[in-house]
C-alpha cells in the first residue's frame, strides 16, 4: 500500500471512530480533510447516484431561497467541486466565490468552472482553500452565504455561523442545505436502512473508498443538529426572519436567515 493511502486511511474513520458522536471527535477536522480528498475523484458521480439526482434539485432550491438580486457578491463556503457555486454564477450574481478546506476537491471545482460554457455576463467561480470557522474576508463584504451539505462537518458550527454573520452586510442573506432525520416514521426507516446499510457499500466501491467516509456521513447526519436546533444557532449568532424548507420527504432542509442591521 503506498504510504498516501495508509495515511488516509490511519486519518479515516473506522469502526471505533464512529462508535461515539463523530462531531466530538478531536481528530474531527483532519479525519474530514483526509476523508474528502480520498472521495473527490467520483465525489460527483455518488452525489448524483445516491440521490436518485435529487441533489442538483434541492441546491437549485437553495440558490432560490437566497433571493440573489443582480450585483450580488455571494460566497459559498464548504463548496465542495462547486456544484452550488456555479448555481449562484448563474443566478444573476456579480460575484461568486468558493471557500473549501480540501485541496482535492477545489482542484475539480476549478477545472469545472475553467470547462463550463457561459453566456456573456456570467461570472467564472474564483475558488480558495479556506476555514469556515476563520474566513479570510473583511467584514461585510458579501451580500450572500451559503454553506451545502456542509455545516455537519465543521468542528465548531456555531463559530461559522458566527463567522458567516461577520462576512455579510447588514440585510445579506445566509442560506444552509443540509440533511436532516425525516419526520414521518416509515420515510425515516427507509432513510436509515438505505443510509446505513446500502448507499456505504455502493459508495465505497464507487469511489474505490478506504477512508470510512461513507460510514461517517449517515453517522454524521444521525448525530447533528436537527432543523430547528440549527435555526436556534442562526439566531444565536443575529440572524432573523429565519424560515426553512424539509425537502424529498424531510431527509435534507434549507434553512435560510438576514442578518439583521444592528
Amino acid at each position: 500500500m503506498k504510504a498516501e493511502e495508509q495515511n488516509n486511511q490511519d486519518s479515516g474513520w473506522d469502526s471505533r471512530a464512529l462508535q461515539a458522536d463523530p462531531h466530538v471527535d478531536p481528530d474531527k477536522a483532519s479525519r474530514v480533510q483526509a476523508m474528502f480528498g480520498q472521495i473527490a475523484a467520483r465525489y460527483d458521480l455518488n452525489n448524483r447516484i445516491h440521490s436518485l439526482g435529487r441533489d442538483q434539485a434541492w441546491r437549485k432550491r437553495a440558490v432560490k431561497m437566497a433571493a440573489v438580486s443582480p450585483g450580488d457578491h455571494v460566497l459559498d463556503v464548504a463548496c465542495g467541486t462547486g456544484d452550488l457555486t456555479e448555481a449562484f454564477a448563474g443566478s444573476g450574481a456579480a460575484v461568486v466565490k468558493g471557500i473549501d478546506f480540501t485541496p482535492e476537491m477545489l482542484e475539480l471545482a476549478k477545472v469545472k468552472a475553467t470547462r463550463r460554457k457561459r453566456p456573456s455576463g456570467v461570472p467564472k467561480p474564483v475558488y480558495e482553500q479556506g476555514d469556515a470557522m476563520a474566513l479570510a474576508v473583511p467584514d461585510e463584504s458579501f451580500d450572500i452565504v451559503s454553506i451545502a451539505f456542509g455545516i455537519r462537518n465543521v468542528t465548531n458550527p456555531a463559530k461559522a455561523i458566527g463567522e458567516f454573520h461577520r462576512v455579510l452586510r447588514p440585510g445579506g442573506r445566509l442560506v444552509i442545505l443540509e440533511f436532516c432525520q425525516p419526520r414521518f416514521a416509515p420515510m425515516r426507516l427507509f432513510n436509515g436502512f438505505y443510509c446505513k446499510r446500502i448507499m456505504p457499500m455502493t459508495a465505497s466501491l464507487i469511489a474505490r473508498d478506504r477512508s470510512g467516509a461513507y460510514r461517517y456521513l449517515p453517522r454524521s447526519v444521525e448525530t447533528f443538529s436537527e432543523p430547528d436546533q440549527l435555526a436556534q444557532m442562526m439566531t444565536d449568532s443575529g440572524f432573523g426572519h429565519i424560515s426553512q424548507i424539509r425537502m424529498t420527504m424531510g431527509i435534507c432542509a434549507v434553512s435560510a436567515g438576514i442578518k439583521t442591521p444592528s
